[in-house]
């Protein structure tokens, strides 16, 4: 009698977390680790050193990760109705159906009705805060440090920029299409758009300012290269680029390309431009934690000023918009790295350009700022190089790589720009290697 009963006193007098008969019983998360929520990957906004200058608020963030759905919540086309006159397209488009309306002429509009695919989950981004855009995007101002520098300006990115699709099976393939589905489930391609009938006798068609991809050669690691622009449709066709951005006349079909992104690839929207990473890149990129102790660790090297021999230190990653007067600075012609100093300021040279008391080369003296978003990087390498102007500071390989990158620049042309706060490079490389100085003890 006496065994039976001490597991009862057990049971009663210590108060488990858990009820025992399931924790002896239940296939607990010890045997069986509890199913984390799939994950597609992260499309993380180029321009933003971990997070937006105001905060990530909602939906509105410089990150943002796709996972699987509960329910799967993917459209495939269905059936094309040929209607003569605007009103009968409407009719057309019940609101409980996504449909795709492309107006050829008054007289004519083609309404392609999709159907529920069970396959795939959809996610989609644009400007617009409405309900069915998962991922909202405004307009990237180079260094620009709050939302009111960038309200000002008149927005190029569409309402409803994109959507990608994601097989809800593995491998989970990832892929784009242009324009998104708007609070009626309707995407309204109207007279000026560049439409046309495909070969199957299909409708597609592309947006005003273009959804353009761009996937790097050999993924993205320290062996990247960049890779073609090329603009993809509203069906999620590829084609060579138009000569401006909005010409109506579409470039040549890619035939041998596909919409699907992979690690690395770039999605520009015409006014900001986001990065893809797959969830397996992302568990090969460096982690927080390991920029911090990259941080820690040159810090811990006590690097001097070869001026004023104060003790240099990158300052906590928190930090990011304050200059710190421990903060390293560079002079950007030479790489020579300092504390603030006002040595070798010349007037006449508008206080730009400032002389290296080390090597009398002369360049801008800018202070020196971590890249904090290590989504950005190409390996875990230590952070020996710095962006030219701005001053961002990571690996070897993440700052030779990013210099190689065009990036779309308004309606026509590309330039390179720094990661982690779109400021277009400058100098021969785009990039410095820094030239610290060890403590003279």
């Amino acid at each position: 009698d006496n065994e039976q009963s001490v597991p009862q006193l057990l049971i009663r007098d210590v108060k488990l977390e858990k009820p025992l008969a399931k924790l002896m019983f239940s296939p607990d998360q010890d045997n069986h680790p509890s199913k984390a929520p799939v994950k597609y990957g992260e499309l993380i906004v180029l321009g933003y050193n971990g997070s937006l200058p105001n905060g990530d608020r909602g939906r509105r963030k410089s990150r943002f990760a796709l996972f699987k759905r509960p329910k799967a919540n993917g459209v495939k086309p269905s059936t094309v109705h040929i209607a003569c006159t605007p009103q009968a397209a409407k009719a057309i488009s019940n609101k409980d159906q996504h449909s795709i309306s492309y107006t050829l002429s008054r007289a004519q509009t083609v309404v392609v009705e999709y159907t529920h695919d069970s396959n795939t989950d959809m996610f989609q981004i644009g400007r617009s805060t409405e309900s069915p855009i998962d991922f909202v995007v405004t307009d990237t101002v180079p260094g620009s440090q709050s939302n009111a520098d960038t309200q000002s300006v008149q927005s190029t990115i569409s309402r409803f920029a994109c959507r990608i699709v994601c097989q809800r099976s593995p491998p989970f393939t990832a892929s784009i299409c242009a324009a998104g589905f708007d609070s009626s489930k309707n995407i309204f391609l109207g007279e000026k758009a560049a439409k046309w009938k495909t070969s199957d006798g299909q409708m597609d068609g592309l947006t005003t300012n273009g959804v353009l991809v761009m996937h790097p050669r050999n993924g993205f690691t320290e062996d990247s290269k960049p890779g073609v622009w090329r603009e993809i449709s509203v069906c999620g066709n590829v084609f060579s680029l138009r000569e401006t951005r909005s010409a109506q006349q579409r470039g040549k079909m890619v035939e041998n390309e596909s919409n699907q992104l992979q690690d690395g690839s770039l999605i520009d929207l015409c006014g900001a431009t986001l990065l893809w990473r797959t969830a397996e890149g992302l568990a090969r990129t460096p982690t927080l934690k390991h920029l911090e102790a990259l941080r820690q660790e040159i810090n811990a090297a006590r690097p001097q000023c070869p001026v004023g021999f104060n003790t240099l230190a990158f300052p906590s990653m928190k930090r990011k918009d304050v200059v710190d007067e421990k903060q390293p600075w560079v002079y950007l012609s030479c790489g020579h790295v300092h504390g603030y100093h006002n040595w070798g300021n010349k007037e006449e040279r508008d206080g730009k350009d400032r002389e290296c008391p080390m090597c009398r080369s002369v360049g801008p003296y800018v202070p020196l700022w971590l890249g904090c978003e290590a989504g950005f990087y190409v390996d875990a390498g230590p952070p020996t190089h710095a962006f030219s102007p701005c001053g961002h500071v990571c690996s070897e390989k993440t700052t030779a790589y990013w210099s190689q990158i065009p990036l779309p620049h308004g309606t026509h042309t590309f330039h390179a720009a720094c990661p982690f706060c779109a400021h277009q490079l400058a100098g021969e490389q785009g990039y410095i290697r820094l030239i610290f100085q060890g403590p003279l003890d």
